[in-house]
């Protein structure tokens, strides 16, 4: 069987004041159960309550990361809607630009010919189909007429695709405002009922936590040989991240959130997946059997799929679980959440 060593930490300067505040005060891991017990009751539901914010915060997290990627791809949509509208407005007065000095060409020679007739027209349409059975326009000036009206009406239609676009944009940054809103109040309630606690109380619940994260120093893996080539490279980058901060929303290569980390990881392969925890849990194959799981198969937990870490082997996931706790191998038995199912990426 082999065994992982964590690598050597560098000091990470760049750490949040929310990774450092929620570090010092964060709630008891599922792993710390057998730890003895503070001795008030009322400080134990202290406890309870934080671990359930930080899960809510987590949850609403992968919610966030949802919308934005959403808001992202809107984003590109509109800035490339609003690229085409604008080339097919140059190439639409270059044409008006030709057909006008047409027009007045033949005004001065005496008269206007038919074609610029339908160019002036009220409804060009209507004359063109009319005028052209009537074969009383040029095969030359009705191609430029007709390129005219068919560019016309691309970039009407463009622009009332930029137009819902920006609308929808709108709306899903709106959504990323509450949704920011309500993971910082999640993470503000936390910390204050932490605040409840003594200096001791919070310092024994700190020492849990780092128990916790030291416990990646020496993990028994099992074998990582079966793993496809791609797969173990992902999973080599995101061992390459233990001991890295939990930040909401990061997507590293120095903090992350769950879903941040495995996409972080799979992108160092060069593998593309979904960003949420909700779509990487149909981005592969699906093995509904913790038995049949390899090393660096994705590991989707929660009902609501909110959650999601690596296979390491040997029953362990490889994960940043929450808020004050850093990536980390932990038992996916004693992590506190449910084994939904894993998926392999091809």
């Amino acid at each position: 069987m082999a065994s992982h060593r964590r690598p050597k930490q560098q000091t990470r300067s760049f750490a949040t004041a929310l990774s450092v505040t929620a570090a010092a005060a964060v709630a008891l891991s599922t792993q710390s159960a057998s730890a003895d017990p503070l001795p008030d009751p009322n400080k134990r539901g202290v406890k309870a309550q934080v671990d359930r914010l930080y899960e809510e915060a987590t949850q609403a997290t992968e919610k966030y990361n949802g919308a934005k990627e959403k808001s992202d791809g809107l984003q590109k949509q509109v800035n490339d809607l609003q690229e085409a509208t604008a080339r097919e407005q140059a190439e639409l007065n270059e044409l008006r630009g030709s057909l006008g000095a047409a027009a007045a060409a033949q005004y001065r020679s005496g008269g206007l010919d038919p074609s610029v007739q339908l160019f002036l027209s009220a409804d060009p349409d209507a004359y063109l189909e009319q005028a052209s059975g009537l074969d009383r326009i040029s095969s030359r000036q009705a191609t430029a007429l007709e390129q005219y009206l068919k560019q016309q009406r691309a970039l009407q239609q463009q622009r009332s695709q930029a137009s819902q676009k920006l609308k929808d944009l709108d709306d899903t940054r709106k959504e990323l405002g509450t949704k920011k809103k309500e993971i910082q109040g999640k993470l503000a309630e936390a910390q204050r009922l932490l605040n409840t606690l003594t200096a001791k109380e919070r310092a024994k619940i700190t020492d849990e936590e780092d128990r916790a994260n030291r416990s990646s120093d020496r993990v028994d893996l099992g074998n990582e040989a079966s793993a496809s080539q791609r797969t173990a490279s992902a999973f080599s980058a995101a061992k390459s991240r233990v001991g890295m901060p939990y930040v909401w929303g990061a997507t590293g290569p120095n903090s992350f959130d769950c879903s941040g980390l495995t996409s972080w990881a799979f992108q160092q392969a060069g593998v593309s997946i979904p960003r949420t925890s909700q779509a990487q849990a149909n981005a592969g194959t699906r093995i509904n059997s913790l038995s049949a799981l390899k090393p660096g198969d994705l590991i989707i937990m929660r009902s609501d799929l909110s959650h999601v870490g690596f296979y390491a082997g040997n029953g362990q996931i490889l994960h940043s679980p929450k808020p004050g706790a850093q990536v980390r191998y932990e038992s996916i038995a004693r992590s506190g959440m449910p084994f939904m199912w894993g998926v392999r990426i091809s």
